[in-house]
């Protein structure tokens, strides 16, 4: 593999690939589906993630919430051993909150690596941070990669507006990890 050099500016040419070469297969639907959460460190990413977890599981028939680990960083994407726990361990993964500029690039990053690890991911990202995600999936060499978009910020919430919000993002994840995201 050449070497590349990262134009910070995002203007370096990566290659041309659409979201469908990133993407996972999708299941029908959720039933017996085990879920790994990713929490990026983020305040209030948790307490989302774990309502998500439980609405998958309680709403749509997923088996359990089978890896839930916390990332050393919230501003570098996972690694291939993280990735192979969660192929290992989870039939689909969501992630994020992206409520920063890294860490909504680190989450978009994470998405695509879980995609092309064969793991369905849906991603979370605040509407503050978009072109941050765009511009790392275009870096990933996937300008097209889709994520879920909520509005910013979530870590100024309280409890219940996070589960609040967990639950109106759901039918957005559960499409996103489903066939009917099929990308």
């Amino acid at each position: 593999m050449p070497n590349a050099i990262l134009d910070p500016t995002g203007r370096t040419a990566a290659p041309e690939n659409d979201a469908a070469t990133v993407s996972a297969p999708r299941r029908g639907a959720l039933t017996g589906a085990r879920v790994g959460l990713l929490d990026n460190t983020k305040h209030n990413a948790m307490l989302f993630l774990q309502e998500v977890g439980r609405l998958l599981v309680d709403e749509h028939g997923a088996a359990e919430v089978s890896i839930v680990e916390t990332k050393r960083s919230f501003s570098v994407p996972v690694d291939d051993e993280i990735v192979a726990r969660y192929r290992k361990s989870a039939d689909v993964v969501v992630t994020g909150v992206g409520d920063c500029g890294s860490c909504s690039a680190a989450a978009v990053a994470d998405g695509i690596n879980f995609e092309k690890a064969g793991v369905p991911a849906a991603v979370v990202l605040t509407d503050a941070f978009t072109t941050t995600g765009h511009m790392m999936a275009q870096v990933q060499g996937a300008p097209g990669y889709e994520w879920i978009t909520t509005e910013h910020p979530v870590a100024v919430l309280d409890e219940d507006q996070v589960r609040e919000r967990a639950r109106r993002l759901l039918p957005q994840i559960v499409e996103t990890l489903t066939t009917g995201g099929e990308r």
